[in-house]
């Protein structure tokens, strides 16, 4: 079978395929996945998206830890899979590798940055797939491919051997097509909790009104049962405006403190290889490199507030719960500016659980002009195993795949 004839939407990186076959006995023992090529695998290149920085670097060494945690606990390796150049990008367009198409929706991008990876498990080319999350690269590719995904706490699952964007902000997330294997990737992955501590139960639940006021009418009215299933399990809804000051201050901030980040961590390699880059990503690293100091400390004093504020709010179990993008994927022709407005009212609520580093699981619950939407659900730090169980439940009791 040749790799065009494996991979019908386009989700892997072209050329030979980084094949590993996992342990022959654990707890994922049977099931294939995949990894955004940003995660280092021994003996194979890592693109990071783009061919000048699999030709400016060596091929890897070493195998990233998440990997080989995966591959150690029996999963398999099926391949590589594509990412916005240099992840700076929630569309998923790639103009060297190709774009994936979207399984959900052909007609539309299938979200960026971890765009392979959502592709190849909404096609059911593998059980899970291996992405990375910063301003909302699961989420957003989760919720257009329809599937499930997950930001994990900042810092909870390891980064060894991935390439960073912006590390203060850096997760590894993963997408799965079946809420219960999104589970038991998060039992290999995620630390150990003791009892008695951060991951037990959860509740109440608390809708955020500014994300919901975000969301388009259409929007809103596809999440509604959704919502009345969360509110089943655990109880009528609190309704809270979570941010006074405004999803789009918590875009700003959000933006300005990760560009200062991605620059320092990438405009060395930026200015000494001066690579062409596709629509957007361009434009980002220009705005990043131009960053005003003082906005960016702004930003990141913001975070310590927010964040704050967010740890209080969550301390006791409750559970925010919001769409995960107000609007379907844009459209293949959408113009870079219809592009870069659903990418700002989108990163205003990804900036939620993106600032104060907290864990985000979305669910593939509804459709809108025919393409998906997801719900997502956010915990305090560290209840990530209390989250993914609660969204294994509430798809039981949506009735999606468990």
């Amino acid at each position: 079978m040749s790799d065009s004839q494996a991979d019908p939407v386009g989700a892997f990186i072209p050329g030979p395929r980084a094949v590993i076959e996992g342990a022959p006995q654990g707890p994922l023992a049977g099931l294939g996945f995949a990894a955004k090529d940003l995660y280092d695998v021994a003996g194979w290149p890592t693109s990071y998206g783009h061919p000048e920085w699999q030709r400016t670097h060596p091929v890897a060494a070493g195998t990233a830890i998440a990997v080989t945690q995966l591959l150690e606990a029996g999963a398999s390796l099926r391949g590589k899979t594509k990412t916005v150049e240099l992840a700076y990008g929630l569309t998923g367009e790639n103009v060297w590798h190709g774009t994936p198409i979207n399984p959900a929706a052909p007609d539309r991008f299938p979200g960026g940055s971890s765009c392979g990876s959502a592709a190849a498990v909404a096609a059911g080319l593998v059980e899970f797939a291996l992405g990375s999350d910063t301003g909302g690269s699961v989420r957003i590719p989760a919720s257009y491919c329809g599937t499930f995904g997950i930001r994990p706490s900042w810092g909870a699952v390891s980064l060894a051997g991935a390439c960073a964007l912006g590390p203060s902000f850096d997760t590894a997330g993963w997408f799965a097509a079946r809420a219960s294997v999104l589970a038991r990737v998060g039992a290999v992955l995620l630390p150990e909790v003791a009892p008695g501590s951060a991951g037990q139960g959860l509740g109440p639940l608390v809708k955020v009104e500014e994300a919901w006021m975000n969301a388009p009418p259409a929007t809103a009215r596809a999440l509604a049962g959704p919502l009345e299933a969360a509110q089943d399990l655990l109880g009528k809804a609190l309704t809270l405006m979570l941010a006074p000051e405004g999803l789009e201050a918590l875009y700003e901030h959000f933006r300005c403190a990760q560009a200062a980040e991605a620059w320092a961590t990438l405009g060395s390699w930026v200015e000494a290889t001066g690579p062409e880059f596709g629509p957007g990503v361009a434009q980002r690293f220009a705005a990043a490199k131009a960053m005003d100091p003082a906005r960016a400390a702004a930003g990141r004093a913001f975070r310590e507030v927010f964040r704050a504020r967010m740890q209080a709010l969550l301390a006791g179990g409750a559970v925010l719960v919001y769409p995960t993008s107000p609007v379907p994927a844009p459209k293949l022709g959408a113009s870079l500016e219809a592009q870069n407005a659903v990418r700002e009212g989108t990163m205003g609520v990804t900036a939620i659980a993106g600032l104060a580093g907290l864990p985000e699981v979305t669910l593939p619950a509804a459709r809108v002009e025919g393409a998906p939407v997801g719900l997502s659900l956010v915990a305090g730090p560290g209840r990530d195993r209390a989250l993914l169980a609660l969204a294994e439940r509430l798809a039981a009791a949506m009735r999606l795949p468990v």
